[in-house]
């Protein structure tokens, strides 16, 4: 499920729900893994209805017929509902959760009416009503509406942030010592010499784990996340000198682009540990950012050493931004990471959104 992150506190918020990182909000109905699902519950729904009405003590076709004059009329209303919820949602953003929640059950039950009005008029042929009245229509599809909504806060629970960032904060952990000594054996290295790049070295270091001590639950800007990966780049080359080469390709980039942050600093960090310092010379890390449609796209190529012992290391980190772009994306964005030859490339893709509301 996408996350909306409201635009101010919600008053209605517990102090133990916020403790937890959990803030009640309505599902994105404009995210394809929502509407997927949402039809699969609603389906669900009908084929219980059918079950409910149907005598298939002689006969399994009397579920099916039941199925299909319920479809009928339950089908075509989902859909339209699916492209109205995602209309309306920056209206329901506006909202609280419970005026959002009281908007969508409104919504549903005259959409109920509506179409079952309408199919009688339409299909007066087809024994869509046989047994079942108007008012029992529009209070299926409350039911739906309320079981639907039950199901997200249900799921947006189970992942709250917390969970999400206590293991990305463990993650973190793993990651940030070998940077962080390695980094001042390099300052200590130059204090004396060059006592200006120290210096810079350091406050890039600074900058560095003040973003990763932040809070990191909402989406940030893609050109801030790729300011933060120059820094950290910048104390790497300073570090590996001639040993690291950077390929920058991102003029095609949408710099107002909102990527959850942490991204892909991490994923660089990994491939300049586990790519490039194990290579006997110079060694080249690739960053491809571009646009593709409505799509975000990056690409990370570096040198491949299959006798790395950090392999373990690199998969932790993996499997945490697959979780992350999951929480944010759900079914719309993806990771994946391949060896080809001696390079290895991750790819990236999440839907490219311009305002901070997931």
């Amino acid at each position: 499920m996408s996350i909306n992150e409201p635009p101010h506190p919600n008053p209605s918020t517990s102090l133990h729900q916020q403790q937890i990182g959990y803030t009640p909000r309505l599902p994105d109905f404009c995210n394809l893994g929502v509407m997927l699902r949402l039809l699969v519950i609603v389906n669900a729904l009908v084929f219980a209805a059918a079950l409910v009405r149907a005598d298939i003590s002689g006969d399994i076709s009397q579920l099916l017929r039941q199925f299909s004059l319920i479809s009928i009329v339950a089908q075509p209303a989902i859909i339209l509902s699916l492209v109205v919820s995602c209309i309306g949602r920056p209206l329901f953003n506006k909202l609280t959760y419970w005026r959002g929640v009281a908007s969508i059950f409104v919504l549903e039950a005259l959409l109920g009416v509506v179409f079952w009005n309408l199919y009688r008029a339409l299909l007066p042929f087809i024994p869509i009503g046989d047994g079942i009245a108007p008012l029992q229509f529009g209070l299926f599809f409350i039911i739906a509406t309320a079981v639907v909504l039950f199901y997200f806060d249900l799921r947006a629970r189970s992942l709250a942030p917390a969970l999400t960032e206590a293991r990305l904060q463990a993650l973190q952990a793993r990651i940030r010592p070998h940077f962080l000594f390695n980094t001042i054996n390099a300052v200590l290295s130059l204090i004396r010499d060059e006592p200006k790049r120290a210096e810079r070295m350091l406050e890039d270091m600074a900058e560095l784990f003040r973003v990763l001590m932040a809070d990191n639950r909402k989406l940030q800007p893609l050109a801030d996340e790729v300011a933060l990966c120059r820094q950290y780049l910048n104390i790497e080359q300073i570090r590996l000198g001639d040993r690291l080469k950077i390929d920058w390709q991102i003029d095609d980039m949408p710099l107002n682009a909102m990527v959850p942050p942490l991204i892909l600093q991490p994923l660089i960090e990994n491939a300049v540990y586990h790519g490039i310092e194990p290579q006997q010379g110079a060694g080249v890390l690739s960053i491809l950012i571009k646009s593709s449609g409505k799509q975000l796209n990056i690409t990370l190529t570096n040198p491949f050493n299959s006798q790395s012992t950090h392999v373990s290391g690199n998969r932790m980190a993996i499997a945490n931004i697959k979780e992350r772009l999951q929480l944010h994306f759900d079914a719309e964005a993806g990771l994946r990471a391949e060896v080809n030859h001696d390079r290895y490339i991750v790819n990236i893709n999440m839907p490219i959104t311009k305002t901070n509301t997931t």
